[in-house]
């Protein structure tokens, strides 16, 4: 076996290791000490960290731009075919030693943070779920396994912003996360089915045509146009339900109901990167469809503009800096964008990721010591500390600023829009889905017509007396 090969399984078995350990324990009743625990996740965190980079080495020294780490068939029919396959390129290398590097440290972190919590083990739990995830998402060589890692971040991200579950505002929050990540996950879901129908194809490697020879950011799509805008589209939403773009941004201040070490490895460097990962992935499609990069670069910019107005009225520090990592990641959707006329912008954008990313996990974690940095700050230069400008906004007309306030405020109404116009006609669809299962029941059951409840009965009434779906 290949000292790459190697390697390569190791980068994929310790965040493995590091879940069985700590779920099975929890599975038998067993969970291990918080000594433990701690040990065990920095050796796991150190190993797939320590391995990444030799397969980087390995990559350098060899000359080699794309080694194939496993390759197997897990479901053969006559017109569908579940490959599992794992990829080190110039694009998963980087962000799979980012993931070791900044789990590492929300490791430590968090060591100290959530001593003697209740729930810490379950903390651990949740949180390697979320590695193995971003692991497998980075090293994905086919739609199906990328889909699989998906998957997983999403589910630990969920119930990491429920961690609190004492209160009912995590708890709330956790649930709209997860119906927003539902139909990020059917899209990518509807995508990869249409990969196949359309062009037989999940293996990124014959579908890009990415191989030793045509490494990434290389490769063409053999799609039409017209194939390449409707799976592309696809993907776009994917990547805006996963990384918070417009219109689904309402879930990002919501998702800092976790506690803070999550916060800032999830919303501020990793899970909120994914949706520009997967775009930067998908980078062929961008060439063989104009229309669609045109797209992703309004979505974007529309994206930043949404994210610096709505993030300028926050008042916590949280929220202030979950839009500030909106506004860059609209910045890097928008390089990728333009990529497709400019190569070179896919190099910068994940540039622009990486460096964003460490920057943003470090503003997270001092997060709770920014009143105490302000001080020291202000007690250096001898007075206060001079505020900054508003940027662009001094362009806006005087009579339109409070209309655009009060935008801000509302956070552009887009809970509300969501709610409103993609939430409430599924509810409705599916109550009458239900109301019809029902009489059809009865009426094969020779009973009589049970009463059903509708969905205002259903939800209840929020704490200001009004009623809002999830």
């Amino acid at each position: 076996m290949e000292i790459a090969t190697v390697l390569g399984l190791s980068v994929l078995l310790s965040p493995v290791l590091l879940l069985a350990t700590l779920g099975g324990g929890s599975l038998i009743d067993w969970p291990l000490s918080e000594r433990n625990i701690n040990r065990l996740a920095r050796l796991t965190m150190l190993v797939g960290l320590l391995a990444s980079i030799g397969v980087l080495m390995v990559m350098l020294i060899g000359g080699t731009r794309h080694v194939t780490v496993l390759s197997a068939a897990w479901i053969r029919l006559p017109h569908y075919h579940f490959f599992v396959k794992f990829v080190f390129d110039r694009l998963s290398v980087p962000l799979v030693i980012l993931t070791f590097l900044l789990c590492g440290i929300i490791v430590s972190f968090a060591t100290r943070y959530m001593h003697r919590e209740r729930g810490y083990n379950r903390f651990f739990t949740l949180f390697a779920i979320f590695i193995v995830g971003m692991v497998l998402t980075c090293l994905a060589g086919t739609i199906e396994t990328l889909f699989v890692g998906w998957e997983l971040v999403g589910l630990s991200s969920a119930l990491l912003v429920a961690f609190l579950q004492e209160r009912p505002a995590p708890v709330r929050s956790g649930l709209h996360i997860w119906i927003i990540y539902r139909v990020s996950d059917a899209a990518l879901l509807l995508a990869a089915i249409l990969m196949h129908h359309m062009l037989g194809e999940g293996d990124f490697g014959r579908l890009l045509a990415t191989d030793p020879a045509h490494p990434w950011p290389q490769g063409t799509i053999s799609a039409t146009p017209v194939q390449a805008l409707v799976i592309g589209l696809l993907l776009v939403v994917a990547a805006a339900g996963k990384s918070a773009l417009v219109p689904f941004s309402g879930w990002l201040p919501r998702a800092m109901e976790g506690p803070t070490p999550s916060s800032a490895v999830f919303y501020g460097a990793l899970s909120v990167h994914l949706g520009a990962f997967l775009l930067l992935r998908m980078n062929p499609l961008l060439v063989a469809s104009h229309l669609l990069a045109l797209l992703v670069i309004t979505l974007g910019l529309v994206t930043a503009t949404y994210a610096h107005v709505v993030g300028s009225v926050q008042t916590d520090i949280k929220s202030v800096l979950s839009f500030a990592s909106l506004t860059q990641v609209g910045l890097i959707v928008a390089e990728i964008g333009l990529g497709a006329w400019i190569p070179v912008l896919w190099y910068v954008a994940l540039a622009h990721l990486l460096g964003h990313a460490c920057v943003r996990t470090l503003q997270f974690v001092r997060a709770p010591m920014l009143l105490q940095d302000y001080r020291r700050l202000e007690g250096a230069i001898g007075g206060p500390l001079r505020r900054p400008n508003a940027g662009f906004l001094r362009l806006i007309p005087v009579r339109c600023r409070a209309w655009v306030y009060v935008f801000a405020l509302e956070r552009g109404y887009l809970d509300s829009i969501l709610t409103t116009f993609l939430v409430a006609p599924f509810v409705k669809l599916f109550g009458c889905f239900d109301r019809i299962e029902r009489r059809w029941c009865d009426f094969l059951a020779g009973r009589q017509p049970s009463a059903v409840p509708t969905p205002s009965a259903v939800v209840p009434p929020a704490a200001d007396g009004t009623r809002s779906l999830p």
